[in-house]
């Protein structure tokens, strides 16, 4: 199975240490996070990966090579401008079955495998993994009909559903991505459901952090510390 990891971004929520040193390669625990990704990918049957690079790619393409030393096939595919989430699709080799694209510093315990199996079961252009994300609010709320107070609730939790930025794809949707034209991917999910295409969803219940935020990253490295959690 292969996979497309977004390996591009310049990481300015984690300036400074991003200006000289890609996000992707930033330690969680004893690993860089996307290395953490590639062994569980790899754990999960993707043996071909391709890496979306740009800024800093040199020490990307440095540090994993061909992927033979993790036991995967990696490529690159590099964009000299920068194209957004789903604009790199447009210059990858493309696939020929369902392909999996995800952020490559996210830390989860998501079953890889099981996604894309319920994806190829479903027939569905796209999937996107979910997860529940609980915001709460420290001020009362008021609920207000013509002006007037007709509910309060104090201090409510609200629930959202929200992409972990975990795809699998169909290859028929990279008609839709033009080589070298910036595209994010929830503008192509939007543009494939204004098509009438079916966009799934496979809902993530373990564990889910985007270390690209800076609060989630000091988090990820008190779970590896704390060893509460083993991606690797």
């Amino acid at each position: 199975m292969r996979a497309v990891l977004l390996a591009g971004g310049k990481g300015r929520r984690l300036r400074p240490y991003t200006t000289s040193f890609p996000k992707p390669l930033m330690p969680v625990g004893d690993k860089p996070i996307l290395e953490v990704v590639v062994r569980q990918l790899k754990s999960h049957g993707f043996d071909r990966l391709t890496m979306a690079v740009g800024h800093l790619a040199w020490l990307l393409e440095a540090y994993f090579g061909d992927g033979r030393k993790m036991g995967v096939a990696v490529d690159y595919s590099h964009e000299t401008t920068p194209l957004g989430t789903a604009g790199p699709l447009g210059l990858i080799d493309p696939p020929t079955e369902s392909f999996l694209v995800m952020n490559g510093d996210l830390l989860t315990d998501l079953d890889f495998g099981a996604m894309m199996a319920a994806h190829r079961a479903s027939g569905a252009a796209a999937t996107v993994a979910v997860y529940q994300r609980d915001v709460k609010i420290d001020l009362g709320v008021l609920e207000i009909e013509d002006g007037r107070v007709t509910g309060y609730v104090e201090k409510p939790t609200l629930h959202y559903p929200v992409s972990t930025g975990i795809y699998c794809f169909h290859p028929r949707i990279l008609e839709r991505i033009a080589p070298n034209q910036r595209l994010d991917l929830p503008d192509l999910i939007l543009q494939l459901i204004g098509a009438g295409e079916v966009v799934d969803t496979f809902p993530l219940s373990g564990y889910w952090l985007d270390i690209g935020r800076p609060d989630d990253y000091e988090l990820a490295q008190e779970k590896m510390a704390s060893g509460d959690f083993d991606f690797a």
